[in-house]
């Protein structure tokens, strides 16, 4: 308003007047004095805005036309091809699969040990402050073996975790998240590994127990009336005198639970025994602390991070035979015999999918695009060839480089 004002232009006169202003005001705040300027992702957020402002001026017979120019275009939206519109005065931003973050092996054990109060070692740390480090280590090994989103995490009640197996085993324990805690409502089986499983259930019944010991909790009233939950079982449970499944509560309903006991049956508590649930502020101040005393490259985690990391690992273990070996030595064994089936018969890709729980397999593919493939089948090959023609290391290294160095270079 102020440029046009300078320029004598009024803000709902001729559109081409308009558009010329718009241009001179692109080019103010992308080449003018430096305190002035704007990045791309601020331009965007005003154009919206602009945009949005100058259709309702049409639409109220304000103005004549919008000062903007669109173009149609179509994209998939959960397996369906929609018509969208894009405004181009918007500066073009990065591709989604190029935003995508995740943390190799080595920085999600140190990530896990800091949650802890761990030193990178494993041993305690002295100079960590930090409280309920046992429910916060438990939390993050957890959440890096699953793939589980924050809003699942946060409100999983403890008869929904899954039980431990009587022995431990390669190939992970399913999974089953209810529609009322996933994203889009859409309920889907993802999978644990046993050693972060086990680690859950012992802070379940050691520090959450004493967490909650002592203490009745009563939502407040923001939140709603009470819920008396009674003869809980890993399906459901008696709620006011009414027999009903985990997978119908809302999340604000969850936070509403209340035992018999007079406690939260969610899964974190904080030290009073009220359910935690900032769990982004915890991993932001972990990574901080990790970062300035031990790891100056460690990225600043968020919840949905973790979730990435889980899907990078994952798709590397399927790539290079792990679960498929494990499965072969569970079918021989005679136990889950279902899930080691699946491993061995589906593709990699279509696994992957359904433990994050996306409707097409395109979605999945754009964590590939920030993988390290390359690197990931040249291990693979490398024991592969290693366990066909024994431990000749010189050799295996020589013929991997061969096949895996300067592969675009060749027309194969």
């Amino acid at each position: 308003m102020t440029l046009l004002q300078d320029r004598e232009v009024h803000p709902l006169g001729n559109r081409q007047e308009l558009r010329a202003a718009l241009s001179m005001y692109a080019e103010f705040r992308f080449a003018g004095p430096l305190k002035k300027r704007w990045d791309g992702t601020t331009w965007n957020l005003h154009m919206g805005i602009l945009s949005a402002f100058y259709r309702w001026a049409v639409d109220e017979h304000f103005a004549e036309a919008v000062p903007f120019t669109y173009r149609m275009g179509k994209r998939m939206a959960d397996g369906v091809l929609v018509d969208v519109e894009r405004n181009l005065a918007r500066v073009r931003s990065p591709r989604p699969h190029t935003s995508i973050k995740y943390m190799e092996q080595d920085f999600c054990r140190l990530f896990v040990c800091g949650l802890a109060g761990l030193e990178p070692d494993g041993t305690p740390d002295r100079r960590c402050r930090g409280r309920e480090c046992a429910r916060n280590g438990a939390m993050g090994d957890f959440v890096l073996a699953s793939g589980l989103r924050r809003q699942e995490f946060t409100h999983l009640t403890i008869y929904e975790v899954p039980p431990l197996p009587r022995r431990r085993s390669e190939v992970p324990i399913l999974f089953p998240l209810s529609r009322a805690i996933t994203k889009g409502r859409k309920a889907r089986t993802t999978w644990v590994t046993y050693g972060p499983l086990a680690r859950m259930h012992q802070y379940i019944d050691l520090d959450r127990a004493a967490s909650a010991e002592g203490y009745r909790w009563r939502p407040p009233w923001r939140l709603g009336e009470p819920i008396l939950v009674e003869a809980p079982d890993w399906e459901g449970a008696t709620l006011n005198g009414r027999r009903r499944p985990w997978r119908n509560l809302t999340l604000d309903e969850r936070l509403c639970l209340v035992t018999p006991e007079g406690q939260s049956p969610l899964v974190s508590l904080q030290s009073s025994g009220k359910p935690f649930i900032d769990w982004a502020t915890v991993f932001r101040r972990t990574s901080a602390r990790i970062r300035e005393r031990f790891e100056p490259r460690f990225p600043t985690v968020s919840p949905h991070r973790c979730r990435h990391s889980f899907a990078m690992a994952t798709l590397e273990g399927l790539v290079k035979g792990h679960y498929r070996r494990a499965s072969e030595l569970t079918l021989a064994a005679g136990e889950d015999a279902a899930l080691a089936l699946y491993l061995m018969k589906n593709d990699q890709m279509l696994v992957l999918r359904d433990l994050l729980g996306h409707t097409s397999v395109l979605s999945t593919e754009l964590y590939i695009a920030r993988l390290d493939v390359t690197r990931i089948y040249r291990d693979a090959y490398r024991e592969s060839a290693a366990r066909m023609a024994g431990p000749v290391p010189g050799v295996t290294d020589a013929e991997v480089e061969a096949e895996f160095t300067g592969a675009d270079e060749e027309d194969c």
